[in-house]
């Protein structure tokens, strides 16, 4: 999918969940139950916002913050399956399949969230033809990222996945005005995106530098050559 229409799917989301959409689309009674049961919650650098293997009890939209979704291997190593930015929401996958949780949502940054029981966002996707179509947008393009992550992982050089992963990032959770993507990643957590060991990511990300790829400062990374990233990785945006 190409970035247009990523940001298509995303921009039609927004203006469909939010409450002043809610208010003008709904009846009275259904927004006030909507605006009852939803809450504000807070999470810190680090909290895990829902466990893997834990019963759903709703979902969680992300009003500020970033978090990650990632699966822990068979020794023990956390795969990262993919980054969450403001405006995405979470949860919903296994409340709709009526299956505990397949990942570990873990913030990156401070988060600030609103959460939405179960049983109202059941509701809402009966009664709002709107959410249930975004909502379903939303689903088939998440299921083209997960098809796109297996190619990624068998088809590609560690070396390839690297730049790909880089051009994916910036593309989605965006830069600061410095140009650095808006992620603080440890090697290790770059090294689970990629599927190698730390030591190769290390390596490889002071290949990238070396060569003037991209420019790093502690664990803030700026592209600065995105044709040859495009053309190292094999990537079309």
């Amino acid at each position: 999918m190409s970035q247009e229409q990523q940001i298509a799917i995303e921009e039609r989301f927004a203006r469909v969940f939010n409450d002043k959409s809610f208010k003008e689309r709904l009846t009275s009674a259904d927004f006030d139950k909507y605006m009852k049961a939803k809450k504000s919650l807070t999470f810190q650098k680090h909290d895990i916002i829902f466990e893997d293997g834990e019963t759903p009890k709703g979902v969680y939209f992300l009003e500020k913050g970033a978090a990650k979704l990632s699966k822990s291997g068979a020794f023990g190593k956390d795969q990262i399956l993919r980054f969450i930015k403001e405006g995405d929401i979470i949860g919903y996958r296994a409340l709709l399949c009526g299956e505990n949780f397949q990942a570990k949502a873990e913030a990156m940054t401070d988060v600030e969230a609103t959460f939405l029981p179960a049983e109202i966002f059941m509701d809402l996707l009966e009664v709002d033809s709107q959410l249930s179509f975004v909502m379903l947008q939303k689903i088939s393009y998440e299921l083209g990222e997960s098809s796109n992550t297996i190619t990624f992982l068998a088809q590609k050089t560690v070396r390839e996945r690297l730049a790909e992963i880089l051009l994916l990032l910036e593309q989605k959770l965006g830069t600061d005005p410095e140009g650095f993507i808006k992620i603080s990643l440890t090697r290790e957590e770059i090294a689970n995106i990629i599927g190698t060991a730390t030591e190769s990511a290390i390596r490889l990300i002071s290949e990238f530098k070396g060569d003037q790829l991209i420019e790093v400062d502690g664990r803030n990374i700026k592209i600065l050559n995105h044709d040859k990233l495009m053309k190292l990785g094999h990537v079309v945006l």
